[in-house]
Parts: C-alpha cells; sequence; structure tokens
C-alpha cells in the first residue's frame, strides 16, 4: 500500500528543496523571464526489471505544478523491458526539468528494490513459505523501500520498533534469557501486540515453545539444525509460526522454504539491489 501523501510530501518537498537549492541555474538560464513554453516528456525503460514508484514521480512534479499531466503506460509492479514507455509527461519544460532527477532517482531506486524483490520471490514459488523484508533501510527511505518490496511481492515486517515486540540476541542477552526477556515486556505492552523471539540454537528453541509466542525466528542456522527446530516447533507449539533469517540469498532461499518454514525474512532486496536504469527524454 502506497502511505499516503500528507505522509510522503514533506518527504519529497525535502528532497526537492536539496536538489534546487538556491535555484536551478540550469533551467533558469534557458528561461530568465520564467515563461518556459508546454513540452513534453517520455520515461523510457533501459533494462528489464519490475517497476515501483511510478504514481510517486507523478507526486514530484505535481509539487512543483499542479497543472502538470504524468500520465503512467506501465503500472506499478508490472515487469518491464528494455525500452518500454513507462511513462509520458506533459507541462512546462521548466518544471519537466527541474522534476526530472529526484523523480527518476526514486523511481530507479524503487524500482530496483521492487526488481531484486521479484527475484527472490520467484525462487520460492510453490512453497509456504512468504518472503519478508527487514528494518534495514536507507534513514528516510523506509517506507518507501517497503513500498517498492510489497511491489515486487514481499510482504512487510516491521515498519518501526513500534510495530510488534521483536527480542533478537542482545535484547536476550540484556534481560538474561529468553524467558526473562519475555516475562518482562508483556507486563508493559497492550494486549493486541504480537511478540516475536530470536533464536540461534536448538536450546534456545526448546526453551521458546513454552512461551507462547507468536513467531520464532530461526537465525543464521544450518539446514540440518533448521530441520529440527521446525520440528520442535511444531510439535510443541503448533500455532506459533516460523520464520528463518541470517545471510539468505537467491542460492540457499529455495532450500531454506522447502524446509516448511512460514517467513523468511532478509534485507537483500533492498541492500543488495541495484537501480533499474530509465532515462527522461524531451519530445519538442
Amino acid at each position: 500500500m502506497l502511505p499516503p501523501f500528507v505522509v510522503l510530501d514533506p518527504l519529497l518537498t525535502e528532497w526537492l528543496r536539496e536538489d534546487i537549492g538556491r535555484g536551478d541555474r540550469s533551467t533558469g538560464g534557458l528561461f530568465p523571464d520564467g515563461k518556459a513554453p508546454i513540452g513534453k516528456a517520455v520515461w523510457i525503460a533501459k533494462a528489464d526489471g519490475v517497476v515501483a514508484g511510478l504514481t510517486i514521480a507523478a507526486r514530484v512534479f505535481h509539487l512543483l505544478d499542479a497543472t502538470v499531466q504524468f500520465v503512467t503506460i506501465a503500472q506499478d509492479g508490472a515487469a518491464v523491458k528494455s525500452g518500454d514507455l513507462l511513462a509520458e509527461i506533459n507541462g512546462s519544460l521548466a518544471t519537466l526539468l527541474m522534476g526530472e532527477r529526484v523523480a527518476l532517482n526514486l523511481v530507479m531506486r524503487l524500482s530496483g528494490v521492487a526488481s531484486a524483490t521479484a527475484d527472490y520471490v520467484k525462487a520460492i514459488a510453490g512453497t509456504t513459505a512468504h518472503l519478508v523484508d527487514t528494518r534495514k533501510t536507507i534513514p528516510g527511505m523506509r517506507l518507501l523501500e517497503k513500498y517498492a518490496t510489497s511491489v515486487g511481492g514481499a510482504i512487510n515486517h516491521r515498519y518501526g520498533l513500534d510495530d510488534a515486540v521483536m527480542l533478537k540476541d542482545n535484547h536476550i542477552a540484556a534481560a538474561g534469557g529468553i524467558t526473562e526477556a519475555v516475562r518482562r515486556v508483556r507486563e508493559h505492552i497492550p494486549f493486541t501486540t504480537s511478540i516475536e523471539v530470536e533464536t540461534e540454537s536448538i536450546a534456545q528453541v526448546e526453551e521458546a515453545v513454552n512461551l507462547n509466542l507468536d513467531v520464532i525466528m530461526l537465525d543464521n542456522m544450518p539446514l540440518d539444525m533448521m530441520r529440527e527446530a521446525i520440528a520442535i516447533v511444531r510439535d510443541h507449539s503448533p500455532y506459533t509460526k516460523i520464520e528463518a533469517s541470517g545471510n539468505i540469498t537467491l542460492n540457499s532461499i529455495a532450500q531454506i522454504a522447502e524446509l516448511g518454514v512460514d517467513y523468511i525474512s532478509t534485507s537483500a532486496m533492498v541492500t543488495r539491489s541495484h537501480w533499474l536504469d530509465i532515462s527522461m527524454r524531451i519530445r519538442t
């Protein structure tokens, strides 16, 4: 789901301010009287991938000039080929030139994330596992990068620390153990808040299954250990969901999914993705 513009507009406005600074000297030099003619631009994919963020790009131009017409030819989530026409934009040439870089940067970044996500989703197709993203995002970009992973077919994990309880290794160490950590947080959270605990060993899994948890994460476990851990959870806490995590790659994700976990979380769709190359061409 794309966040509402009441949330996105401050981000987009700040990024435009960063790029324009005290004024666009290039565009201002072309049209010093401020009366730029109406023109047309097209966006063309320069590589194969999954497109994401076109609605956001349209908003970038509209923040500069509400009269700009941004017509999407492709839709977010669509697989595109190099050479495909993605959008047509009509408006003041000054606006098209000033908004070009911010709008393109966002769509190329988000499309790269969506494209990488789609590759991971395809790798586990036919299994019961669902791909889940993480909080490893660029500060200021989390809402948009998580939007891009969902466009690519993933499920969003927590958006922030206030979303749910996830007790990781350092929380457990700080509390002195899994049981004590869970006991403490249960005293202070709303009853609707889910609790997930990270485990790294069979001993931790055997402790966690007795705590009526919503999710048990199996972190950085070898396949044989993960298989044993899954059997323990299914036997002793069948309603608890199982999430696998830790150094997930395209080469390993299918083997993990086939073990029967419910979720596989990885930051790779965001941290290892490459921008999808897109160009804008003015048509006068």
